[in-house]
């Protein structure tokens, strides 16, 4: 990728590895070494020190808020699923994942996935809840990288770049004290993208693609109905009337990480190249960026195809 704002070049990587622990597949004579003692530390919890949630509990009351319905954030997940699947067999993913251990794709992944299947899971956080081990996504290891320059970098060495950075945009909300269902743990990107729709003089629907991390479904729900609903824009977005929707077919083409389960520090990179060959196969476009973070914070981001 490239960006008008860089003179050099970075490498940007981040991984995710403590559930290696107990996945007998990494551990092969050429690593098991390595991964012992890189994996010697407690697993942290991703619960929120200020209020002892994890991401889903505080999500699932979001989500109530919000009123999002079982089948709904089930047909995300299926969507997810068969994407990831197709973007597998069709080839798109052969450049972007490097096989590890004997691992050529996401062990997450459920091919043939029904929804009579997802139906009959059992809610994961709270028995009358909406949330399921299918619709929240999986905590795995991953790892993953993007290489970001000036285009006078990429020209000298004769790199084509996939994509280009036009504008990103990050925000926090107050998850402690703030109403769940504004300012929810996992509600930040609404404001992120919000604001960077208005920096930008876009409107929500000028993407050609939109990539939303799926850290649960019922947090993509969230956000899109925050989006069209014309209270919640005048009154925390400072905006006339709402949003509005986004085209579904253009979002997470590829599967999204219900699919490919959730590492924490490489999430954003597999986001970021995803959406960067998506608009460099198309030629042209311009993508959307929104992905949420712990501690009530969000990263936004747009690209647009290279010329």
């Amino acid at each position: 990728m490239a960006t008008q704002h860089l003179t050099d070049v970075y490498v940007l990587g981040g991984n995710r590895i403590p559930f290696a622990r107990s996945n007998g597949a990494y551990l092969d004579e050429t690593n098991q070494t390595m991964l012992t003692a890189a994996l010697d530390f407690d697993v942290p919890s991703p619960a929120e020190r200020r209020t002892d949630l994890v991401p889903g509990a505080a999500q699932a009351i979001t989500g109530a808020a919000w009123g999002i319905r079982r089948d709904d954030q089930d047909r995300i997940a299926l969507n997810s699923h068969a994407k990831l699947a197709a973007a597998y067999d069709d080839g798109f993913l052969d450049d972007l994942l490097t096989p590890f251990a004997g691992l050529s794709e996401d062990d997450n992944l459920r091919r043939g996935l029904t929804a009579e299947r997802l139906a009959a899971l059992k809610p994961c956080f709270g028995a009358d809840g909406t949330m399921t081990a299918a619709n929240s996504t999986t905590l795995t290891d991953g790892a993953s990288a993007v290489l970001l320059g000036s285009p006078q970098w990429a020209a000298e060495r004769g790199l084509t770049p996939l994509a280009r950075i036009v504008d990103a945009q990050s925000w926090a909300v107050d998850y402690v004290d703030g109403d769940p269902k504004t300012q929810g743990v996992l509600m930040a990107p609404v404001y992120a993208v919000s604001e960077l729709l208005r920096r930008n003089a876009l409107s929500l629907q000028d993407f050609d693609y939109y990539e939303i991390h799926e850290a649960f479904a019922s947090q993509v729900l969230s956000t899109l109905a925050a989006w069209n609903d014309a209270d919640f824009c005048r009154t925390e977005l400072g905006r006339d009337e709402e949003l509005g929707e986004i085209d579904r077919d253009r979002l997470n083409v590829t599967g999204g990480s219900l699919a490919t389960g959730h590492p924490f520090g490489a999430t954003g990179g597999r986001i970021t190249a995803t959406l960067a060959k998506l608009l460099h196969r198309k030629g042209s476009g311009r993508g959307l960026i929104s992905i949420c973070a712990g501690s009530g914070m969000a990263v936004t981001m747009i690209l647009e195809a290279s010329a």
